[in-house]
């Protein structure tokens, strides 16, 4: 039976977004990824310990509090580290990544899936247009000594059409976000402007904290925020828009975005690697082996280190519309 009703399709269609309460279970799917972040956290302040770039591996502390206190004191957001993708330039022979078990366990948690071919039908390609968002309090965020702004902050208006390359823009994609912890509106939570996917993919422009909708594009009064709690899931239209609020609380705030598309649909970041997550026509295909899916992410990092970076969009800041 699929966790979503006649009446909540209804308004993901009339309205582009749908939070569904509840959908993912805290204790065999969230829990677990909270867990094996925690030994991500303790390699990282082991390495900075030794480097002598910070005091203490701070082991004392609950998450929050330690990745707070260990990206403050060196300096640096290591987003990258937690991350279960790489970056879109300047990828290495040893650009930092997690693809751990329980994360892939997130991504194909059967409930989460039932959900998601309610959307896009049983054919499902896990998009490799994915993140964890890990956004400390902005006051205690470090500093980018180049821009004098803060390193990690607000997610600018845009629509998930509008940051994958062209040949994604015929593809069924659907955004999948949930917080690991609550995500309140003092926290940064997404926000989202209503029936806004009717208006089709807008401009984008180039930005310090990555493309932005300018405001002129498209009017943000009618934003709506979608604070969450462990085990809700917010779903999204290709082209709604969306930004996160700033932080302005003294809690971190922990996030997924996932994206997923029928197979056989481009993905629009082909260079690197999706799956296929579900499949009722040739379930031979599925990937069920986290080592296997950690190995393609090692294997496309190799791929690509070293060379010219490969396209993720289509804008350009020189564009009159930018000015």
């Amino acid at each position: 039976m699929s966790p979503i009703t006649d009446e909540q399709m209804a308004f993901f269609k009339d309205q582009g977004y749908l939070m569904v309460r509840g959908l993912l279970d805290q204790e065999e799917v969230l829990d677990p990824v909270i867990e094996e972040y925690g030994t991500v956290l303790d390699q990282l302040a082991e390495e900075l310990f030794l480097a002598g770039k910070i005091e203490s591996k701070y082991e004392d502390l609950p998450f929050g509090e330690r990745i707070t206190k260990v990206w403050g004191e060196s300096g640096k957001v290591h987003a990258q580290c937690f991350d279960f993708t790489l970056p879109q330039g300047n990828i290495k022979e040893d650009t930092p990544f997690w693809c751990g078990p329980a994360v892939f366990n997130v991504l194909t948690d059967p409930r989460l899936l039932d959900a998601v071919e309610a959307f896009i039908g049983p054919e499902i390609y896990s998009n490799p247009v994915q993140h964890v968002r890990i956004k400390l309090p902005e006051h205690l965020t470090p500093i980018n000594p180049a821009t004098g702004r803060i390193q990690l902050g607000i997610s600018p208006w845009h629509q998930d059409n509008g940051v994958v390359t062209k040949e994604a823009d015929d593809t069924h994609m659907l955004t999948v976000w949930f917080s690991l912890r609550e995500a309140t509106i003092e926290q940064g939570c997404l926000t989202v402007i209503p029936e806004s996917h009717r208006d089709g993919l807008l401009h984008h422009c180039p930005d310090i904290w990555g493309l932005e909708i300018p405001e002129k594009v498209k009017d943000r009064s009618a934003a709506v925020p979608m604070p969450t709690k462990p085990g809700d899931v917010l779903f999204l239209h290709k082209h709604t828009c969306h930004s996160s609020l700033p932080n302005k609380s003294n809690e971190i705030r922990w996030s997924y975005d996932l994206r997923y598309n029928p197979i056989g649909q481009a993905s629009g970041r082909g260079a690197f690697p999706g799956f296929v997550a579900r499949s009722r026509t040739n379930p031979e295909w599925v990937l069920t082996d986290p080592v296997a899916w950690n190995q393609m992410w090692l294997d496309a990092r190799d791929a690509l280190a070293g060379m010219p970076n490969p396209s993720f969009n289509r804008w350009s800041k020189d564009h009159e519309i930018c000015a």
